[in-house]
């Protein structure tokens, strides 16, 4: 199961709102950076395997080997005054890097 916290589901509507019915943010586990793993996300539509997760009409689609390493996870969105952008709060993650782009599990 992966949660959305109302600050990510606006502004998952937000940035879907014009590219479809099936359209929300997709993130995937990839490897790369320092520690080995890092996310990937991108408005996309839903594919045939996927696992969606939604939330008062966003959506948050995962494929299935990224499900593995973001099971439990919850997404957010921050707006601060140095940046802005969506954060994952992963339990399953051991260790990152000292710039926090990736991870290890």
């Amino acid at each position: 199961m992966l949660t959305l916290s109302d600050a990510a589901v606006r502004k998952i509507k937000e940035l879907a709102a014009d590219k479809g019915e099936s359209a929300g943010l997709r993130v995937k586990v990839v490897g790369g950076g320092c520690s080995g793993l890092q996310y990937r996300m991108e408005i996309d539509s839903v594919k045939e395997r996927d696992k969606v997760f939604e939330r008062d009409g966003a959506k948050l689609i995962v494929d299935k080997k990224s499900f593995l390493y973001l099971n439990g996870s919850e997404l957010d969105f921050a707006e601060e005054l140095m940046s802005s952008g969506f954060r994952l709060v992963n339990p399953q993650v051991k260790r990152t890097c000292g710039c926090g782009e990736s991870f290890v599990v």
